[in-house]
């Protein structure tokens, strides 16, 4: 078993983005029903986010709710939903407690009344802190940031030959953040789900078979050990790097 005592201090990634999966598989495991693995990710969540804390990771993005999630049951949606609500209201303490503040990103107009002030209003109460930011994916996708992001540049009347990586990068909900270097993604499944897409380019990718109601801190500082042993080039080549 991986401890935090395996991690190395000086080799951390400054942002852990995480696809949260499983949920429905591990409660069906359970012979329950789907919104009781989505309560028991709740856990999960906190050991992650504390893991991360206490680490000293900068940044932490956890995809909570795409926009393909709405083709799901409304029975499950609505269960997210108040979910969200439920845990925003028990945790916003927990962060404070530990100087962790609380971000957004995604189409948050289109969440439900009572889900956005929920958040928005952790959003406020966590602004001051300084320490570990934790990102919250919410009605979120990679197209939905690209496309949204090309269309602020072309309302801002910017020449087509003007428009550049760096220009675009800082149209993104996710201006003023760093790219993942890890992604870690639960269930076993390979792929990346419309997360993220432009930020995750050189992202170095992990997949574990562990559900997420079952992700705990080993499992987490497992991720980080195994991106602490590759070898990240950005298209050079290993001599390259340990000239640079």
């Amino acid at each position: 078993m991986i401890t935090k005592e395996h991690i190395d201090p000086a080799n951390l990634p400054k942002h852990i983005a995480v696809i949260m999966d499983g949920n429905g598989r591990w409660a069906k495991q359970h012979n329950k029903p789907r919104v009781f693995g989505h309560k028991n990710g709740v856990n999960a969540v906190r050991e992650t986010t504390e893991a991360a804390a206490e680490l000293g990771i900068k940044y932490l993005t956890l995809y909570a709710f795409s926009t393909e999630n709405w083709k799901r049951p409304a029975l499950e949606v609505n269960a997210l939903m108040a979910l969200l609500v439920e845990t925003l209201g028990k945790e916003i303490s927990r962060l404070n407690d530990n100087n962790i503040q609380l971000k957004a990103i995604g189409d948050l107009k289109k969440l439900p009344k009572r889900t956005r002030e929920a958040l928005l209003k952790g959003i406020e109460e966590t602004s001051g802190n300084t320490g570990m930011v934790l990102i919250l994916a919410l009605n979120y996708s990679g197209r939905w940031d690209i496309t949204q992001a090309v269309q602020s540049i072309i309302k801002s009347g910017v020449p087509s030959s003007d428009i550049t990586e760096e220009l675009i990068t800082e149209h993104l909900s996710t201006k003023g953040i760093p790219d993942p270097e890890l992604l870690i993604r639960s269930s076993g499944e390979f792929r990346i789900s419309n997360f993220l897409m432009w930020q995750l380019s050189y992202s170095e990718l992990y997949f574990t078979p562990v559900f997420w109601p079952e992700f705990d801190k080993p499992a987490f500082y497992a991720a980080i050990h195994d991106y602490q042993n590759r070898e990240r080039r950005f298209g050079m080549v290993s001599e390259q790097i340990s000239t640079s």
